[in-house]
């Protein structure tokens, strides 16, 4: 049957949310993006944009049998996102459906992502490199941190704007996340529904956590920052934390969050709060010739 592809993110949950709910913590990205996008169609490139490749663009794969057996979705200027798929599926992606597509990457389980990058290489004779492992974690049971640090927290508001851009901007660059994203609109989105919060001390705000609307009953955590000159307190600790209890007092079967495998320190921190391993993902870069 092969694959399908739209810009239409409600017509895309239509026919592959049976799918991507199957996997919920798994498919995260795709489900939380997707129904943000319903919500709010601000959030991505309308398709009035004049430039075809910075138009939302979302697609099903399904097996002889009819089933669906695969998904993604791509959101300029970010990489692509994709779930389990048969390898062959995600060769086919690649070297006919997206072939002709601006990519900056691919986001995907290791195997499904090599086998992406490798057919759009093939395709396009692009250069393919490595950007992050990371690795996905669901909360089990919070554990606070002891000793907690001083301050509190508090939600951010339309005043803080300003400052939340300014960190959101900070946090992309540090972690070397695509460029070209507009950091103020996605501070206004999140806003929008309280999804910023502050840890506030005597000298003022230290650290922000980010989280995503509840979506099939899941939370995602991020991003999580503290300014250099703020680190070493265990404010993001605690402003994580509760992040977490908020999202599980209202009503939120699984809270989740992604970290960089090449940072110890927030793997260790996220672990010892309670969260447990789900899975690794694999993101790759491509430059075109």
């Amino acid at each position: 049957m092969g694959w399908v592809t739209t810009g239409d993110a409600a017509g895309f949950l239509a026919a592959a949310g049976i799918f991507l709910r199957a996997e919920r913590a798994r498919n995260t990205v795709l489900l939380t993006v997707t129904q943000t996008a319903i919500a709010d169609p601000s959030t991505l490139a309308a398709p009035g944009e004049a430039d075809p490749d910075k138009w939302p663009l979302f697609g099903w794969w399904t097996a002889d049998d009819g089933a669906v057996g695969g998904a993604f979705l791509h959101t300029p200027p970010f990489p692509v996102v994709l779930t389990a798929m048969p390898l062959p599926a995600a060769t086919e992606l690649a070297a006919k459906s997206l072939k002709d597509r601006s990519l900056a990457g691919v986001n995907a389980h290791d195997k499904v992502a090599t086998a992406f990058a490798t057919a759009w290489a093939n395709a396009t004779g692009g250069q393919v490199t490595v950007h992050r492992h990371m690795r996905l974690y669901r909360l089990a049971g919070l554990v606070w941190p002891d000793p907690a640090p001083p301050g509190a927290p508090r939600t951010a508001g339309d005043g803080d704007a300003a400052l939340l851009t300014e960190w959101v901007t900070a946090f992309s660059n540090e972690v070397e996340e695509t460029e070209g994203a507009d950091h103020a609109a996605a501070v206004r989105e999140r806003l929008s529904y309280g999804g910023l919060l502050l840890w506030e001390t005597d000298d003022g705000p230290v650290s922000l956590v980010g989280f995503t609307r509840q979506v099939a009953g899941m939370v995602r955590i991020g991003p999580v920052y503290t300014p250099p000159r703020f680190r070493g307190h265990g404010y993001g600790s605690a402003a994580t934390a509760e992040v977490s209890r908020a999202a599980l007092a209202a009503g939120a079967d699984e809270v989740l969050l992604y970290t960089d495998l090449a940072n110890p320190v927030s793997n260790s921190i996220y672990q010892r709060m309670g969260y447990q391993e789900v899975e690794d993902r694999l993101a790759l870069s491509f430059t075109s010739q």
